[in-house]
């Protein structure tokens, strides 16, 4: 079992920058893959963006110059940076966690999943 806990999520101005957290905990596998998606309401849940074992990632074509995802392996946490924000990024932002490499924002190939962090962007 593999816990996910998000935090740092809130409200920002247009053009803002925001960071939220993932920290995991329990049986951490030797290679994963974790992942940052999204969902407003109304719509299906999008990938953002997700990293792997060894630093590898991948951005979905709406955030690439915007977001960064990164890891801290010492403290199992994640990452997602965003800068120059978007009132369209406004969402609930989960953290995701599969036990096995392989950068897709597939969400229903993510094992475990955290509860979410709310980021709302103003115009």
């Amino acid at each position: 079992q593999v816990q996910l806990l998000e935090s740092g999520g809130g409200s920002v101005q247009a053009g803002g920058s925001l960071r939220v957290s993932c920290a995991a905990s329990g049986a951490i596998h030797r290679r994963y893959s974790m992942a940052w998606f999204r969902q407003a309401p109304g719509k299906e849940r999008e990938g953002v963006a997700t990293i792997g074992t060894y630093g590898e990632t991948t951005y979905a074509d709406f955030v690439k110059g915007r977001f960064t995802i990164s890891q801290d392996n010492a403290k199992n946490t994640l990452y997602l940076e965003m800068n120059s924000l978007k009132p369209e990024d406004s969402a609930m932002y989960f953290c995701a966690y599969k036990p096995r490499t392989g950068a897709d924002l597939l969400a229903y190939d993510y094992y475990y999943w955290g509860q979410g962090t709310p980021v709302t962007v103003s115009s």
